[in-house]
């Protein structure tokens, strides 16, 4: 599933290609009430967490949930016909994008995108962002924080790589419960998700490496893997830590993978 990086980017991209623009909006595939938009001005696009949010002025903002399988594609024109199912089309005065299986695609009145964002927790790439909100339910939790951490409702757009990755960068333990944190602790992994998302929407990828510890300055072959950048321990199940050469530990926790170096973030 993206992480809230990819849906940030998303938001930029049809800010500068539609915002201020009467738009067409059609669904090809028919699932989605397309004439509840269609022809009206293209406000503005922006992301809370791992959702999309194209606003059309009021009661008519189109929200999308990628979940799993949803991914968009973006064409200059001409248009061509439809390919597949594509629930959503829209089509502005130079480019067109296609939406293709999407857990939601939904048109929202007001009060339904408050009802949203008051359900999601802060979003690290959100200027209005209040991570103390995020830390009133953490410190107060007998929660693991790596499950707390995936908690859209605590933390809004951090995914399974970012998780794994912060805990590493700041040798937390992922079983220690949210209760256990320090707020000093709290406030620096905030800060470095912010810095590490923000880098996440500027090149397209997660890169979570420090610079003293990417393959052309350790000599180390560089990452193969499908999901692209450089990590610590992201997937890298049995292979050795890049710090202190400790096999990488995997386990399942609550449904997803979870990934740790044992020597550099050991339990308390």
């Amino acid at each position: 599933m993206p992480e809230g990086h990819t849906l940030h980017r998303l938001a930029r991209l049809h800010r500068r290609r539609y915002a201020g623009s009467v738009v067409r909006v059609s669904s090809p595939q028919g699932r989605f009430a397309a004439s509840a938009v269609d022809g009206r001005l293209f406000e503005r696009a922006e992301a809370h967490g791992k959702h999309l949010l194209h606003v059309y002025g009021p009661d008519a903002t189109v929200h999308v949930h990628l979940g799993l399988y949803g991914g968009f594609t973006e064409s200059p024109h001409p248009v061509t016909e439809p390919v597949g199912q594509v629930r959503m089309r829209v089509v502005g005065p130079t480019h067109w994008t296609d939406l293709r299986g999407p857990t939601r695609c939904e048109v929202l009145t007001d009060d339904e995108v408050a009802a949203l964002h008051a359900r999601l927790g802060p979003d690290p790439l959100r200027r209005d962002a209040k991570p103390d909100l995020a830390w009133a339910k953490v410190s107060g939790s007998r929660q693991s924080i790596a499950v707390l951490l995936m908690d859209q409702s605590v933390l809004a757009g951090v995914g399974n790589v970012y998780r794994a990755e912060v805990l590493f960068r700041h040798g937390l333990n992922p079983y220690v419960p949210g209760r256990g944190l320090d707020k000093a602790l709290w406030d620096d992994m905030w800060l470095d998700l912010v810095v590490l998302m923000r880098a996440g929407v500027k090149v397209g990828r997660i890169d979570t490496v420090r610079p003293e510890h990417l393959p052309e300055v350790t000599g180390r072959a560089p990452r193969e893997d499908r999901h692209g950048g450089e990590v610590y321990v992201y997937r890298r199940t049995g292979q050795p830590c890049l710090l202190c050469g400790t096999p990488v530990a995997a386990a399942e926790l609550a449904g997803r993978n979870l990934y740790w170096c044992p020597r550099c973030q050991p339990a308390r």
